[in-house]
């Protein structure tokens, strides 16, 4: 952040902030303006630094923002008027909250004189999104405007990253004032803590070192902290076998021999067993949540918990932690790696590491092809991860496709992976998509979406083709809401309430997609696969759209249903693993 431009300016509220963008660093703004917030589009028309994406809707704008926070670290800015456009940003500000992703959302606000008199498109934003935000602001005089973008810039990103409101009364933006950037924030409070105790991290070293049976639970904060290389080599130089979470894909390589895969209702047995069977849990920046641990009071039942967490909240919240450290996963894994590195490799685990290896060996992530000939919609995600390569960035939705993405797709590099882990968000895929093509625009972006998840948000492609941003899109399209379906399946004796999309070319993807300015494909037979992707990765002018017609049937396996102990995994319907070597 500059602390140049110091020197006190007269200027309205609405050039004040478009200022405060440019002083911050902030090179994109997702948006759509409205009558509160249309002061501020005055002058951002005018500015040569700040590039504004008209969206089609609000919810687009914040998915945006986090597609291109999550690919280039920096932060992501949407924009909304008073009323409906910043309750349309709800879901996105509560989805960046839930995954720890740094946002600013900017909201007018009817004039100061209006408010709670149930004026026309008045809604109290920071009331509504107070628990899902860091911090909010209430701006009513344009003398506060830079402060305030200055404080939100920096408490979004620092710490536990996330998501920040600032709202502006319409008067403020209108009105003139002095505009003087702060050479200092004012945040008392607000002080987080990134370098870790050293004692505790000490005691970290010792249970390390006793155990026989230790297992790395990596956690997206491992990614936000910028830790893969350093945990690669605490990894190496003790021979400790990983799990990593749906929201760390890619912190640690797939293809490594020590990675056992991803943990919980949906993992890899040999994930979910490392954690079960496992004598000593070093936690980094995860946070237990029920999706990974089942039935909390059955999870890793002789384990030991080392948990290291940038944000306090997070230690002991569900599991008690027997050694707590408050830090930066990158601090913390680097004062790990100065302690162990002395030692020798633990020789006392190589028994636990092949028990682990040989459940890898005999559960691998695997599917049928369906007998009547129609697709697989794993053989088509895996395709798409083969041919394109891991140097790719993919989005996606949430529901099946979401976790056949996460099992299939080649995930050997930190940051690649889109997704909505906490919230699980519908509608998520194809704003995200787009916001990470804009932030890196010479990258490959694909996005995997259901054909439920596509219906919800699909007219940001119209953004794209109009701004020229050519992601890809992949449609699974197995006419339903998949993931429901699957537990109406299991659950609900194959009663289908409310889960038939009907979409037998209603609409028709490739139609819809060529009406809003894209390339619209469509496979429907495994010859066609590779073809219709070889096409998608040539064309770089323009949006593509795949649609992949799927068979309905297929099922997410590895399953732990909700609320069952993860011993009860499933490698497929009544088909339980067997867990040999259980006198470890």
């Amino acid at each position: 952040m500059s602390e140049s431009s110091t020197t006190a300016e007269k200027l309205s509220g609405a050039q004040s902030l478009v200022k405060s963008l440019e002083q911050v660093g902030a090179d994109v703004v997702f948006g759509i303006p409205g009558g509160a917030i249309l002061p501020a589009y005055d002058p951002l028309y005018q500015s040569t630094t700040v590039r504004h994406i008209l969206v089609r809707h609000e919810q687009g704008a914040g998915h945006a923002a986090e597609g291109y926070a999550m690919v280039t670290g920096k932060v992501g800015v949407c924009m909304a008027t008073s009323g409906p456009g910043a309750t349309n940003l709800v879901t996105p500000i509560a989805d960046a909250h839930m995954d720890s992703v740094p946002m600013v959302a900017i909201t007018g606000q009817v004039a100061s004189p209006s408010i709670g008199t149930d004026a026309f498109q008045e809604a109290d934003i920071r009331g509504i999104t107070m628990p899902i935000t860091k911090h909010s602001f209430l701006v009513t005089h344009p003398e506060d405007i830079p402060a305030a973008i200055a404080s939100a810039f920096h408490i979004a990103s620092t710490g536990r990253p996330g998501p920040v409101l600032v709202d502006i009364t319409k008067d403020a933006l209108q009105a003139s004032g002095t505009f003087e950037w702060p050479r200092t924030l004012d945040l008392p409070g607000y002080r987080p803590v990134t370098k870790p105790h050293t004692k505790q991290v000490r005691e970290a070293a010792k249970l390390i070192t006793a155990s026989r049976r230790p297992v790395l639970y990596v956690g997206g904060g491992v990614i936000k902290s910028g830790a893969s290389k350093e945990l690669k080599v605490l990894a190496e130089i003790t021979g400790i076998p990983v799990v990593t979470t749906l929201m760390a894909l890619g912190a640690f390589p797939d293809s490594h021999p020590q990675h056992m895969g991803m943990p919980g209702m949906h993992g890899t047995v040999s994930a979910v067993g490392a954690l079960q069977r496992s004598d000593l849990l070093i936690t980094l920046g995860a946070r237990f949540d029920d999706r990974v641990t089942g039935k909390l009071s059955t999870f890793a039942p002789g384990a030991k918990v080392i948990h290291a967490d940038i944000d306090p909240a997070e230690i002991s919240k569900n599991r008690t932690a027997d050694v707590p450290i408050v830090g930066d996963c990158k601090e913390v894994i680097a004062e790990l790696i100065t302690l162990l590195r002395p030692s020798e490799t633990h020789p006392e685990i190589a028994d636990w590491a092949r028990y682990l290896a040989d459940l890898k060996r005999r559960y691998p992530a695997g599917f049928d092809f369906p007998e009547d000939g129609s697709l697989s919609p794993q053989h088509v995600i895996k395709r798409i991860g083969e041919i394109t390569g891991p140097d790719a960035y993919y989005a996606s939705g949430v529901g099946q496709h979401q976790m056949w993405a996460a099992q299939f797709l080649p995930w050997e590099k930190p940051g690649h992976w889109l997704n909505s882990g906490g919230l699980g968000t519908m509608g998520y895929c194809v704003p995200a998509a787009m916001g990470a093509k804009v932030g890196l625009p010479d990258s490959i972006v694909w996005g995997i979406d259901g054909d439920g998840c596509f219906q919800m948000t699909n007219q940001e492609l119209v953004t794209c083709a109009l701004e020229g941003i050519p992601v890809k899109i992949a449609v699974i399209n197995n006419q339903s809401l998949g993931m429901v379906r699957q537990w109406q399946t299991l659950f609900y004796e194959s009663r289908y309430s409310n889960t038939d999309l009907k979409t037998n070319r209603v609409p028709d993807f490739q139609k819809l997609a060529e009406a809003m300015g894209c390339v619209g494909l469509r496979a429907e037979d495994v010859n066609d696969v590779d073809a219709v992707i070889d096409k998608a990765n040539s064309i770089n002018d323009a949006p593509v759209v795949v649609e992949f017609v799927v068979h309905k049937d297929a099922m997410v396996w590895p399953m732990v249903a909700a609320g069952t102990s993860n011993d009860e995994i499933q490698v497929a319907r009544d088909m339980a693993p067997q867990w040999d070597g259980e006198t470890l």
